[in-house]
């Protein structure tokens, strides 16, 4: 993953930052609790796409 895409990528509901995390291959909304997923090094940054987190889920 590009690093200067990883710091202008933004969560596309809140518009607040997204935390990487490369071995889940994912990047993270820590307001919204969703995890984005990271396709051929692409992410894909649609809602209907993102995963909710459990409220047990830690997020580093």
């Amino acid at each position: 993953m590009d690093a200067r895409l990883l710091d202008i990528l933004v969560c596309p509901i809140c518009k607040g930052p997204l935390l990487f995390r490369k071995a889940a291959g994912e990047l993270i909304c820590r307001a919204d609790r969703l995890a984005y997923p990271i396709r051929d090094d692409i992410p894909v940054m649609l809602e209907a796409e993102a995963r909710k987190m459990s409220p047990s889920e830690e997020i580093e």
